[in-house]
């Protein structure tokens, strides 16, 4: 849960959030490339972590 006193719509997103399996996750990038990537995604029509997730599932899948 949210520390300290956190609205009753942040807790139902933290309920939510948990409940779905979603994390946070930081990651130190090229500001070009992210830049390109993000671009890239829009002109594609989709969205950046819709994109990521899909090419962890990718290299998982290639991996195994």
């Amino acid at each position: 849960m949210p520390k300290g006193n956190p609205s009753p719509q942040t807790k139902r997103t933290a309920k939510y959030q948990e409940k779905v399996g979603l994390i946070s996750k930081s990651y130190k990038l090229k500001k070009e490339l992210v830049e390109q990537f993000a671009e890239s995604c829009d002109a594609a029509g989709v969205s950046q972590s819709a994109q990521l997730s899909k090419m962890m599932e990718d290299f998982v899948k290639g991996k195994k």
